[in-house]
């Protein structure tokens, strides 16, 4: 008898760890369910979900590049946060009414960030390179909770019109991303009571993706710097960063936020997450 699933799409998607996620979460809480990855590329979208729509066992999917914005057509609801954002990263069948579009890249990729933003301060930027589907989500997250953006593209063009439409107020700034490129000789101002983020919301860095040249001269002192990559989880990026002396965290902290609010809506139960995800952070990162 056929199990309970959901899964992962994308295009490609062998190199995915979410199904060791959402499986090491079933077997730990001895749910008869299981969570695949399926390689569907766009042209394929519209005859996956109506196979998938008649699949009583379906209970949704992830969705990880190029389609978070793809998916949206094939959607009968979208969720207030995901039709801000304009991406989806979790689908899911809720009865028999239509499919279901959700955002839960906003809450992973906040979650590690909670204990910061829970204090006062006196002014918070954040230097964001990358202007694709899960950049969408970290400036809406980021403009939420009131810092001010500099947004880097390959195109800043495009950056300039993504800060216009997800973030508000008028101090955030497009750049090209060979800005960052290049040393600078900018002194930095005090930055006692303000908090700094570097944010890498592109693949550039990621097993087999062209590097991501960035030079630490552009960091201002007590920053913290965020890599989204997971593949590999110990980036280039992050390795510098802790040479300099600066924290980090790393792209299975979102990954991880994010899948579990999405394995809530898949399972219906919260996963096991007391020992702040060490056993799993192991796992992945053998």
């Amino acid at each position: 008898m056929s199990k309970p699933y959901a899964e992962v799409i994308g295009d490609p998607i062998a190199q995915s760890k979410s199904p060791a996620i959402h499986n090491f979460w079933l077997g730990k809480l001895g749910i008869e369910a299981e969570y695949r990855a399926c390689h569907v590329r766009t042209e394929g979208l519209a005859d996956y979900f109506a196979r998938r729509r008649e699949d009583a066992n379906w209970r949704g999917c992830n969705v990880t590049m190029p389609h978070k914005q793809e998916v949206r057509p094939y959607l009968g609801h979208l969720d207030p946060l995901a039709k801000q954002i304009g991406a989806v990263n979790t689908v899911v069948r809720e009865g028999a009414g239509p499919l279901s579009g959700y955002n839960t890249d906003v809450a992973g990729f906040l979650e590690p960030l909670l204990p910061l933003l829970g204090q006062p301060h006196l002014f918070r930027m954040a230097r964001v390179l990358g202007t694709g589907g899960a950049a969408r989500a970290i400036v809406a997250a980021l403009s939420a909770e009131g810092f001010v953006i500099v947004l880097a593209g390959r195109d800043p063009t495009k950056a300039q019109a993504l800060l216009k439409e997800l973030a508000s107020g008028r101090d955030h700034r497009p750049v090209d991303i060979v800005h960052f490129a290049d040393p600078t000789d900018f002194a930095f101002d005090d930055r006692s009571g303000c908090l700094d983020l570097i944010i890498n919301a592109s693949p550039l860095g990621m097993a087999g993706q062209p590097s991501l040249a960035f030079d630490f001269t552009h960091v201002p002192p007590g920053s913290v710097v965020y890599d989204i990559v997971t593949h590999p989880v110990d980036t280039p990026l992050l390795a510098a960063a802790r040479d300099a002396g600066l924290r980090t965290i790393d792209g299975l902290a979102m990954l991880i936020g994010q899948a579990a609010a999405a394995f809530e809506m898949f399972f219906g139960v919260k996963p096991p997450r007391e020992d702040g995800d060490a056993e799993l952070r192991a796992l992945l990162t053998r």
